[in-house]
C-alpha cells in the first residue's frame, strides 16, 4: 500500500531491516513460482511478469527492500514531519482492498421519470454530473442527496424533435476548467465553465447525426465523433463576454457560437462510438460499430490506418490503461485487450455471463471495471490474468450486482399509469470512480431501445 525508504538515525541500518523479512520474501517467491508452474488445461494468450519473477534478486534490490518500510503509519508520519526520505503510496490499493473484502455497499439514487443515464463524471468529492437519454444534464450531490438540472444550450434555430436523442458523452478537460457535453440538439456540443457550470460555448455545424463521444486533447482542443462517421476538431478559448447589472454584479455569460476547426470522415467506419487520446504516442483512437478500430495522427488530424477486431459484435465502449499501454474494447460476450503500439489482440476476456453485452469500461491501475447489460459489474485483474477474487471466499470472483431499477414500456404508458414503475435488470451504460477510488457511481437503464427507465447507484 505504501513504501517509505528509511534512513538510520543511529547505526548502519534502520529499525525495519531485520533478517526475517528476507526469509519471508524468499518463501513468497517460492510459493509464487510453484503456483505458476502448475499447468492449466487452457494455455494463456497473455502473461504478465514482475521483477520478482527473476530467479535471483540482486544485492541492491534486497538492500532496498530491507531499508524500506511498507507500513502506512510510517508513510503518514514521514509526510507529517516533512522528512525528505523517499516515499510513495499506491493510489489504487484502496479500491482493490474494498472490492476483495466485499466492503462496497450500494445506495440507490431515485431518478423519478428520467430515461437512461448514458454518461457520468465526478465534478468534485461531493458532486457527480450525468447526462440522460431524455436530454437532461443533472448534478447529484452525494452529501445532501439533491438533484439539480443544468439548463441545456439551445441553438440559434429551432430543431426538429427527432434530433434530441439524449446526452451520450460528457468530458472534463485536463485542468478541470471546462466541461464538454451534448447540447439541446444532439448534433451539437455545449461547453460549460467549471466549477460554476455557466454555459459559455455552443459548438455547431459539424455533424448531421447524433454525437456519441467527445475527447479532450488538451485544455483548448477537443474532438467529437458522431453517428454520421464524421470527426470534428474544435478549439475553445477560455474567454467569454460578460453582462453586468447596474450594481456591477455578473448576470450571465453570453453563449458564444463555435464552428469546427477541421472536419474529417472516418474511413471504413459505420457510426463512431468511442474516442480515446493516447498522449504518449500522440495518437487518437476511434471505435466504430462495424468492428473496426481506427488510428489518427493528432498533429495532422489525419487517419493513419484501421484494423478489424477479432470480435465485432456490439462494439460500443473503449477504455485506455493509465500508462497508455493497453486498450480495452467491449463486445457482446468478450472484453478485448489490445497492445496500443500494434493493435494486436493480446487477451480475449470472456464475460462471466454469456451474451451479456459489455456497456462500459474503465481502468484502475491493473484492474478493469466492466459494466454489463444485465445489471452486473465485473472486475478483471490483468496482472493475475483472471477475474478479481474475493479475499473472504477465494472460490468466488468479485461481482457487484446492482439493485433493480425501473422501466416503463413507453412515455405514453408512463403518463397514463401515473408513473407506476415496473422492476427490471438495468444495463450499466456508465460508471466512474472518484479521485480516491473508494467510491463508484454506476448508472444506466433498460437495454432495449423501445423501453424507458432508469437506474443509478453509489457504491461506497
Amino acid at each position: 500500500m505504501a513504501q517509505t525508504r528509511r534512513v538510520p538515525v543511529f547505526g548502519s541500518r534502520p529499525p525495519c531491516a531485520y533478517q526475517s523479512r528476507l526469509d519471508e520474501r524468499s518463501l513468497q517467491l517460492r510459493m509464487a513460482r510453484l503456483e505458476r508452474s502448475r499447468k492449466s488445461d487452457k494455455p494463456e494468450d497473455f502473461v504478465c511478469y514482475e521483477d520478482s519473477d527473476e530467479e535471483e534478486e540482486s544485492t541492491m534490490s534486497l538492500c532496498t527492500m530491507l531499508n524500506s518500510s511498507y507500513n502506512f503509519v510510517d508513510y503518514i508520519r514521514n509526510r507529517e514531519y516533512g522528512m525528505r526520505e523517499y516515499r510513495s503510496v499506491n493510489q489504487n490499493h484502496g479500491t482493490r482492498h474494498i472490492l476483495t473484502h466485499d466492503l462496497f455497499k450500494e445506495r440507490s439514487i431515485p431518478l423519478k421519470t428520467m430515461n437512461k443515464v448514458f454518461c457520468s463524471q465526478w465534478l468534485s468529492s461531493k458532486q457527480i454530473v450525468f447526462g440522460t437519454k431524455c436530454n437532461k444534464l443533472m448534478v447529484y450531490n452525494v452529501k445532501s442527496h439533491e438533484l439539480d438540472q443544468i439548463p441545456s444550450i439551445k441553438g440559434r434555430t429551432d430543431e426538429a424533435p427527432d434530433q434530441q436523442s439524449g446526452i451520450h458523452s460528457l468530458k472534463i478537460n485536463p485542468s478541470r476548467s471546462l466541461l464538454a457535453t451534448g447540447a439541446y440538439n444532439s448534433n451539437e456540443i455545449a461547453v460549460y465553465r467549471l466549477p460554476t457550470l455557466d454555459p459559455i460555448v455552443l459548438a455547431e455545424g459539424a455533424h448531421k447525426d447524433w454525437i456519441f463521444d467527445i475527447e479532450w486533447l488538451d485544455d483548448e482542443f477537443f474532438v467529437s465523433g458522431s453517428r454520421d462517421t464524421k470527426l470534428a476538431l474544435w478549439q475553445v478559448q477560455d474567454q467569454y463576454e460578460e453582462q453586468y447589472d447596474a450594481d456591477g454584479d455578473l448576470i450571465q455569460p453570453v453563449t458564444q457560437y463555435l464552428n469546427p476547426a477541421v472536419i474529417r470522415s472516418c474511413k471504413t467506419a459505420q457510426k463512431v462510438r468511442a474516442i480515446t487520446f493516447n498522449k504518449h504516442l500522440k495518437e487518437m483512437v476511434t471505435l466504430s460499430l462495424n468492428g473496426y478500430i481506427h488510428i489518427w495522427d493528432v498533429e495532422r488530424f489525419r487517419q493513419r490506418f484501421s484494423r478489424r477486431l477479432s470480435s465485432y459484435q456490439d462494439n460500443v465502449c473503449m477504455a485506455m490503461k493509465n500508462d497508455s499501454s493497453l486498450y480495452a474494447v467491449g463486445c457482446r460476450s468478450y472484453t478485448l485487450l489490445l497492445d496500443s503500439r500494434t493493435l494486436h489482440t493480446i487477451k480475449k476476456i470472456p464475460a462471466r455471463y454469456s451474451g451479456c453485452g459489455i456497456r462500459s469500461l474503465s481502468f484502475q491501475d491493473n484492474v478493469i471495471t466492466i459494466g454489463t447489460g444485465v445489471g452486473v459489474i465485473m472486475f478483471y485483474d490483468i496482472r493475475a490474468g483472471k477475474y478479481l477474487e474475493s479475499s473472504i471466499n477465494s472460490s468466488r470472483a468479485v461481482v457487484l450486482k446492482t439493485s433493480r431499477g425501473y422501466v416503463y414500456t413507453d412515455e405514453d404508458f408512463m403518463m397514463d399509469q401515473g408513473f407506476q414503475r415496473v422492476k427490471y435488470t438495468p444495463a450499466i451504460y456508465t460508471h466512474c470512480y472518484d479521485y480516491s477510488g473508494t467510491r463508484l457511481f454506476s448508472a444506466g437503464g433498460p437495454l432495449p431501445a423501445n423501453l424507458c427507465g432508469n437506474y443509478a447507484g453509489l457504491w461506497q
